[in-house]
């Protein structure tokens, strides 16, 4: 039988939290120096906030029960366009587990002593795809089990590491020591040079709505899922904006690296005069790593949740219907796995997670993102302007009338498109030639996939129709 137990307001504020709230995102917010508080605001502010309401209330409209962005955009625009959205929010994350998990490995190999496990392409893909199988099979338990895991992460990864963070950023700051350059040099308002940076500011905030998929499973989700997305709000741009200034003040541009910034900033902060804490170094690395553990749990079950939803309704195979007896959807899990498997291939032994890799990586999810979102925006702008509440009943409205809406939803997707436009603009880090490949590289896979839902879509559904009306006639 089916795993009814419902949610509370912590669990799921844990569980979505840690979908979008992250450590390993710090050191790429680092490299912008000062912009970064600036871009972490704006971002927050102006594409975050807009996310966060609008959600809140396309995802609290009685119609729309079911299947989360699939519903909200296949219910306005139709239902080959939600196939799309809740497609690009799948998929994107097969991507972003890889660079998540290049994290956990980095965190592992410096706490256990074992430079091997992120320096070996063989050994990094086999412990990568080890940790994401254990991962995918824990799920299986159920939501529960995923909230569970959630909530521990959020605190244990996150939140503890963030304040250890500030507080020894603020003593070292205190005890006379030096600001990095650059920190001091970057401008706080961005040039032509950290526009391209937006992109990583956006890829902080995605993922909010991924978990409404599961708004069944909350408890009085009518007055708690709005809730909780205003805090959500508030506590992914202080974490956002506290992590990524700590690490850029206390690490010098030229030595981060994009995998392991974070632990540079502890060594940093805590060794400097006090070698003997290396152990204290190794705990807090040991529990980054975890934190993003909890992320992966929490990615690996939501979006495919959202999956099974349009399986059910008879847009993919029938194997992908599947569930086990907690409620898990464990045919799409398994696709899910050998997808990431490939990706994690792919991007190990064809860069070994290098800066080009990895800024490909977190670019190409970004910008699979990005797609879903504009659909989703272009949905709640017909819901505003063609569907009032006595037409759709909705548990929440975002206050201020229609035309605060739509400021709203056109900020949101103005810094949609900005991003967009951002991803394909090379990162100034890297050379000519690295450039050219993450130009072509991004170019190519954005196209690809933003194609691929369309044509799957008029292929099965097609056929699909076909074989329904024989089936009928005979």
């Amino acid at each position: 039988m089916q795993n009814t137990k419902k949610l509370s307001l912590f669990s799921f504020f844990a569980m979505t939290a840690s979908l979008f709230i992250t450590v390993y995102e710090y050191p790429t917010f680092a490299e912008s120096g000062k912009t970064l508080i600036f871009l972490s605001l704006v971002c927050g502010l102006f594409w975050f906030l807009p996310v966060a309401l609008c959600a809140a209330e396309i995802g609290t409209v009685e119609a729309f029960d079911g299947g989360g962005i699939f519903g909200w955009v296949g219910k306005t625009l139709g239902e080959k366009f939600g196939f799309a959205a809740i497609f690009f929010q799948w998929f994107q994350i097969t991507v972003g587990f890889v660079t998540m998990s290049y994290f956990i490995i980095g965190a592992l190999s410096y706490a256990l002593k074992c430079p091997e496990m992120n320096d070996n392409k063989l050994i990094k893909f086999l412990v990568v795809v080890l940790i994401f199988w254990l991962l995918t099979f824990l799920q299986f338990k159920g939501t529960n089990t995923t909230s569970q895991i959630a909530k521990a992460g959020f605190v244990i990864g996150i939140i503890i590491p963030v304040t250890v963070l500030l507080i020894f950023t603020i003593k070292y700051v205190m005890s006379g020591h030096t600001i990095t350059h650059s920190f001091m040099d970057k401008s706080f308002f961005p040039n032509k040079q950290t526009f391209s940076s937006l992109v990583t500011f956006i890829l902080a905030y995605v993922g909010v709505e991924a978990s409404a998929s599961h708004i069944k499973s909350l408890d009085n989700p009518q007055k708690n899922y709005p809730l909780m997305m205003i805090y959500l709000v508030i506590t992914g741009i202080v974490l956002s904006t506290i992590g990524g200034t700590t690490v850029s003040m206390v690490v010098p541009a030229r030595n981060l690296s994009l995998n392991s910034g974070v632990i540079q900033a502890f060594e940093t902060l805590i060794l400097k005069g006090n070698p003997h804490l290396s152990w204290l170094v190794e705990i807090l690395a040991i529990m980054l790593a975890f934190g993003v553990l909890a992320q992966v749990s929490s990615w690996i079950v939501s979006p495919t949740e959202g999956l099974r939803y349009v399986a059910d309704q008879g847009l993919l195979p029938k194997s992908c219907q599947k569930i086990n007896k907690n409620g898990v959807p464990t045919s799409l899990l398994i696709i899910q796995g050998v997808i990431v498997t490939i990706w994690t291939a792919v991007l190990t032994f064809g860069g070994g997670g290098n800066a080009v890799s990895f800024l490909t990586a977190i670019s190409l999810t970004v910008v699979i993102y990005l797609c879903g979102y504009l659909l989703f925006f272009i949905g709640y702008f017909v819901l505003i302007f063609k569907k009032s509440n006595q037409q759709l009943k909705r548990a929440y409205e975002v206050p201020g009338g229609r035309k605060v809406k739509a400021l709203l939803a056109s900020l949101g997707m103005v810094m949609s498109l900005l991003a967009l436009v951002s991803s394909f603009i090379a990162p100034s880090e890297l050379k000519a030639n690295e450039a050219k490949t993450y130009l072509i590289t991004l170019a190519f896979s954005s196209v690809i996939t933003v194609l691929l839902p369309f044509v799957f879509y008029h292929i099965y559904v097609k056929k699909h129709s076909i074989n329904l009306n024989n089936e009928e006639r005979k």
